[in-house]
């Protein structure tokens, strides 16, 4: 069979032609795509089978996997970062599903508004999320514990953020606009004719929603579900404000204690536990791609003109509201008041009538006097323009090949896309560490590791981007442009980059938000030189300068809101 195979391979090589553009453009795209995602999966594997530390040559053993599953501990750790992924997924379907289904479905007023926390994830980073709902239910310092025991006459405060529900309700608010996503999109997308079959036979509201619309909609609840799954089960974020002083142990705060946080640093044990959270990933991921392609097959989302039906709630349409009004407060307004307050005061105290009268802009003065927070803004910025620009060029000619093509080896161009959906970041950096430690190329401690990482990880979202727009262009225009003596290139340049605008402005955009605020690859890639803002945020933080803290965050998220709103207008710019 191997012979076989290798011959049909020597076949294939037989019949390119290599001096078609085209078949070198596949040759050069796939060879990146390789590098950048078998690259540091490789190391990883290496590392966790290797008997030396970073950088230095060993023998394979399987020690490393013995002494991490042999561990007493090693079955809380999976125990607990099972429960915080699930409970963080439930959370966010449970908003989610009330969220998309009174902005789609009811006449709840002000229902356009509760869509806004589709963008929040663009705009505010995650990190400071848990910084914000930290400061509100903290037991000692935390604003809503204070005034429970004050209203209520508590010896005690109510809430303790540092505890396993507590992570689990910060995380699920973060991913909640995720999945409101994925199920509003679905809920718009459904054709409402099988509902008003229902109806004209005589069932309630409530038998049509039991009978009809929910399961039309568990693939994509599914879906959405199982990537918060991952989202969740990989998040070092959230961990690292709460888990890691309340002393949970989940897969990433693990792989930090182990990497950073130990005396000597076991490199090898980190990549070992690196390596079963990719596993883990890997095989959830499968499951999401295998439910969004059952959305995609429903009958019910078709390209006929209809509007889903819209539900009369009667009185209880104030209650929808009021209810879609609360989540939002809890996922926005709450963890930005609190930032914003913090950013004003002088130093960080409970918020009451007495201290508002100390507010004070010198916080935004230190951030803008400061030395190294404009060498972490130059950093971010540096990576978020650069590495979007390459992130989307790629993107660019990846979507093209894939959706436009019927060339050899696209297939594996698909393929190669899906390896870092699933790559943990915390599993990424590590890999990368291993691989770049006994490298020759001078990237280790620089801004072009953290370059290599961002582009690798998040290039999906750039090709998702893009990909949606390219599939609209109408083959007959490149076909013009070949009679008409248009080369590959001269096509794509001429012809297709203009037309992908829409979308790969709108990528760009959103890759540069998500580099500007990236927390988890900076944590472990960074040196002092390379210091983005996601460290900066996190190491003030540890220092107790909530004032400084909340004045960068603030800028942070301004500008980022800056963008979306600009990727947002670009985005509907060629509807």
């Amino acid at each position: 069979m191997t012979v076989a195979v290798l011959a049909r391979l020597r076949g294939v090589v037989a019949r390119l032609d290599w001096r078609d553009p085209l078949t070198l453009t596949v040759i050069a795209v796939a060879v990146v795509l390789a590098y950048l995602g078998l690259f540091p999966t490789v190391m990883l594997l290496v590392g966790s089978f290797s008997t030396a530390d970073l950088g230095q040559p060993g023998d394979a053993t399987l020690a490393n996997y013995v002494a991490a599953y042999t561990d007493p501990e090693t079955f809380r750790l999976l125990l607990d970062s099972f429960v915080f992924a699930l409970g963080s997924s439930f959370i966010s379907i449970t908003f989610a599903l009330a969220l998309a289904w009174i902005t789609v479905r009811t006449n709840a007023p002000f229902r356009g508004i509760f869509e806004l926390t589709a963008i929040v994830p663009n705009i505010f980073p995650p990190v400071l999320i848990a910084i914000s709902w930290t400061l509100l239910l903290s037991p000692s310092v935390g604003l809503i514990n204070a005034l429970l025991k004050s209203v209520f006459d508590l010896s005690e405060a109510p809430f303790n953020i540092y505890s396993m529900p507590g992570l689990v309700f910060v995380e699920g608010l973060i991913l909640t606009p995720l999945a409101f996503l994925i199920i509003s999109a679905a809920l718009r997308g459904m054709d409402p004719a099988l509902e008003e079959s229902a109806r004209m036979l005589g069932s309630s509201q409530f038998r049509i929603v039991r009978s009809v619309t929910f399961p039309l909609m568990r693939p994509a609840i599914l879906a959405a579900a199982t990537l918060n799954f991952v989202r969740a089960l990989e998040s070092f974020d959230t961990p690292a404000i709460i888990a890691l002083p309340a002393r949970i142990e989940v897969f990433t705060t693990k792989i930090y204690r182990e990497a950073f946080a130990a005396y000597p640093p076991n490199y090898n044990l980190a990549a070992t536990y690196g390596v079963s959270l990719l596993v883990i990933a890997l095989v959830f991921v499968y499951l999401y791609r295998r439910f969004t392609s059952r959305v995609e097959t429903f009958a019910t989302i078709t390209g006929k003109g209809f509007r889903p039906h819209i539900i009369d709630l009667g009185r209880w349409k104030f209650v929808a509201s009021a209810s879609a009004l609360a989540i939002l407060v809890l996922m926005v307004v709450l963890p930005v008041t609190m930032l914003f307050f913090t950013s004003l005061l002088p130093y960080y105290q409970v918020p009451t009538m007495e201290s508002l009268q100390q507010l004070t802009l010198k916080h935004y003065g230190y951030i803008f006097e400061n030395e190294r927070v404009y060498r972490a803004m130059g950093n971010s910025l540096l990576l978020a323009v650069t590495g979007a620009s390459v992130a989307m060029f790629l993107a660019a000619l990846t979507a093209y090949i894939t959706v436009k093509t019927k060339v050899w080896g696209r297939g594996m161009l698909e393929g190669l896309t899906f390896l870092p959906w699933a790559f943990p970041s915390t599993a990424l950096a590590i890999g990368l560490l291993w691989g770049y430690v006994q490298m020759p190329l001078p990237v280790y401690g620089t801004l072009w590791i953290l370059l290599i990482a961002y582009v690798t990880r998040f290039l999906p979202y750039g090709l998702r981007a893009v990909t949606s727009t390219i599939v609209q262009i109408h083959s007959e225009l490149e076909e013009a442009s070949r009679a008409c003596g248009g080369g590959f290139w001269m096509t794509f340049r001429r012809i297709l980059f203009p037309l992908m605008r829409p979308g790969l402005i709108a990528g760009w955009i959103l890759l540069a938000t998500i580099f500007m605020r990236e927390f988890s690859l900076s944590l472990f890639l960074y040196s002092p030189s390379s210091e983005p803002v996601g460290p900066l945020l996190y190491f003030l933080w540890l220092d107790g300068m909530t004032g400084p803290l909340g004045a960068l965050g603030m800028l942070v998220s301004v500008v980022s809101a800056v963008l979306v709103l600009a990727a947002r207008r670009y985005a509907r710019a060629d509807e």
